[in-house]
């Protein structure tokens, strides 16, 4: 028998492992700089600090998933992309407000009011706002992740100098969806800078129970793309390193995978105690990682901040974080009558106009 013919392109050696090679960027963050990291992570704290008190008052209703402990990833994250898109999951409200959305329109969308950032119908888990670039928070559990994709698609045809940020954590990096964008993204190189939050457990299950890998930046080697893992706690590092993947993104070299490692100091969401964790853990992790504490002791080392400054700055941020909540408080509700607005596009619906389209529907409807 005649052996079969072997072609090159029949057997491939595995992808190299692409390590993030680019150096930080960025010039050091000057004193002014490093306050206004400060006191946005503070904000981010004191708005969701409110928002759980809100929760048990029930003047929030539904999901509620808090981003506090992990600040300094969607702080650092935006003073490199300032200028960027993003998309995230549902656990958004930091990102939101990391990202430029107001704590006011972010407070009235938790409470389901019409100034809310999306008028009121999205709730805490589909904030959005276009004017920041926000491309919203989404409740499946990386079913957001394609839709990366798809705005770094359009960035890029467009001939814009910006990439699509997407956020995620640890559980949704085993879902489906969150590979075959991977395997997009890589193929054609788009840019994409893809976070993945490991803030240690997908839900209530530790890291360790649900992969077999506890690195999940690993994940981006099957799809032979640049990969990073870093630890998340501190404020400057993670401005740093978004920012080498943003120029690696933009230089037509294909995405970033970045497992930033952090820790969320609450539950999964605001119905979980959160009860699986082992004792002693939380302690731990707030006494020497906090991301606020962290940098609060910095600008006092090395920029010589001074204790009553940084008190000031607390009550400056708690006095925005109530104005914040008086807003939503008074706020009024959305109008019944818009409820089905937004749903199909470019049509605008509304109750108010007596018809499912606002249009006269043809004869082969029903057909």
């Amino acid at each position: 028998m005649t052996a079969p013919v072997r072609h090159d392109h029949d057997v491939q050696p595995a992808p190299k492992d692409r390590l993030l090679l680019v150096k930080d960027p960025l010039a050091p963050v000057s004193t002014d700089d490093l306050l206004a990291l400060h006191r946005k992570m503070m904000l981010l704290r004191r708005v969701e600090e409110l928002a759980a008190k809100a929760y048990t008052q029930r003047k929030i209703r539904g999901f509620c998933h808090l981003y506090i402990g992990q600040e300094s990833v969607a702080v650092g994250a935006a003073a490199a992309t300032a200028d960027d898109y993003w998309i995230t999951s549902y656990r958004d409200h930091g990102h939101a407000m990391a990202k430029g959305t107001s704590p006011r329109a972010v407070m009235a969308e938790l409470f389901g009011r019409s100034t809310g950032a999306s008028g009121g119908q999205g709730g805490s888990m589909h904030i959005f706002d276009k004017s920041v670039r926000f491309m919203g928070g989404y409740g499946i559990v990386g079913g957001h992740v394609p839709l990366a994709n798809g705005v770094a698609w359009a960035a890029r045809a467009r001939g814009e100098d910006r990439v699509c940020v997407c956020f995620f954590g640890d559980g949704a990096a085993n879902q489906g969806a969150f590979f075959e964008a991977l395997c997009l993204a890589a193929l054609y190189k788009l840019p994409v800078v893809f976070i993945c939050e490991n803030n240690w457990y997908a839900m209530g299950t530790p890291l360790h129970r649900q992969s077999a890998i506890t690195d999940m930046s690993l994940r981006a080697r099957g799809v032979g793309m640049t990969r990073e893992q870093l630890d998340g706690w501190d404020v400057e590092h993670v401005r740093q390193r978004v920012a080498a993947a943003r120029q690696h993104a933009l230089s037509g070299a294909g995405p970033v995978l970045l497992e930033i490692v952090t820790y969320r100091y609450r539950g999964h969401s605001m119905s979980d105690p959160a009860k699986y964790r082992p004792k002693g853990e939380l302690a731990q992790q707030q006494k020497g990682r906090d991301p606020i504490q962290l940098t609060a002791r910095r600008l006092q080392a090395d920029h010589g901040i001074t204790e009553q400054s940084l008190a000031q700055t607390k009550a400056d941020v708690d006095a925005v974080a109530q104005d914040a909540w008086d807003f939503a408080l008074h706020s009024p509700e959305p109008d019944p009558a818009t409820l089905y607005d937004h749903v199909y596009a470019p049509q605008q619906t509304s109750l108010a106009a007596d018809t499912d389209l606002g249009q006269t529907p043809s004869k082969n409807q029903d057909a």
